[in-house]
């Protein structure tokens, strides 16, 4: 489990008022991640009548998520395409780049940083948030019959409005759990195969061809599968964001 601790970056300790606020792993790895999605747009935001492939692929990373928020909310959709189409990009991205070989580079530690439930959670807390403006900031305390579904016996409609309730309220937790978990077993899953690997090579040939070799190329079609996964959690994630944002704007 070493590969997800938090630790002080380049062995910097910063303790300001009793607090520790050391520029850690995990805060390197944001930057990664930010500095590659921004070299990643503005590489393609050139404008060209001809398109290359770099600005196309831009274009249909923002088309997508443009017909997905049309799609999902409706043309009052269009509105909130930058800040899901920003979630969804620093998910996919920062998925992606955890995965990459960068353990091969003498000294370099990589880290996922959407293996932690306190990064996944923060983006569920905001998504959340964004929901909870927009509904109270559109409809007022008309908001509330979100959770009274039309059609609801009176007598139901008690117990109907809890159940909705807590079911609205563990949205944000089950939001960034699913992608903490998903990708933490991934990681997991990776990390003792790599292990079978190593010792088998360690006790000898014939623990190679016995143990090795079934467990590299098997690491191979989950590190193939973990990067389908990395791009389905982040479509999943900015999907339920866009449906929890469909239930604020149109109140369905």
């Amino acid at each position: 489990m070493h590969q997800f601790l938090i630790e002080p970056a380049f062995g910097s300790h910063w303790i300001v008022g009793g607090y520790d606020l050391s520029f850690t792993n995990s805060a390197l790895w944001m930057v990664v991640t930010l500095a590659a999605l921004w070299a990643f747009m503005i590489g393609g935001m050139k404008r060209d009548l001809v398109p290359g492939r770099w600005q196309m692929a831009v274009e249909g990373f923002t088309g997508f998520i443009s017909g997905m928020m049309e799609q999902n909310v409706g043309p009052g959709g269009k509105r909130f395409v930058p800040y899901v189409f920003s979630l969804f990009m620093f998910i996919l991205f920062a998925n992606i780049i955890g995965l990459l070989p960068f353990g091969i580079v003498p000294g370099v530690h990589p880290f996922t940083i959407t293996s932690h439930m306190t990064v996944t959670g923060v983006l569920a807390l905001i998504s959340f948030g964004i929901v909870l403006l927009v509904g109270f900031g559109k409809h007022g305390f008309h908001f509330f019959s979100l959770f009274v579904p039309s059609g609801t016996p009176a007598l139901m409609i008690p117990l109907i409005f809890v159940v909705e309730l807590m079911s609205f309220l563990v949205r944000p937790f089950s939001l960034g759990l699913r992608l903490f978990v998903a990708m933490t077993a991934g990681h997991i899953l990776l990390k003792v195969l790599a292990a079978f690997v190593i010792n088998g090579i360690n006790m000898g040939p014939g623990y190679v061809a016995i143990v090795s070799l079934p467990s590299f190329v098997l690491m191979i079609g989950i590190t193939l599968l973990e990067l389908l996964v990395a791009a389905i959690q982040a479509y999943v994630f900015a999907l339920l964001t866009s449906v929890y944002l469909n239930d604020a704007v149109n109140l369905h």
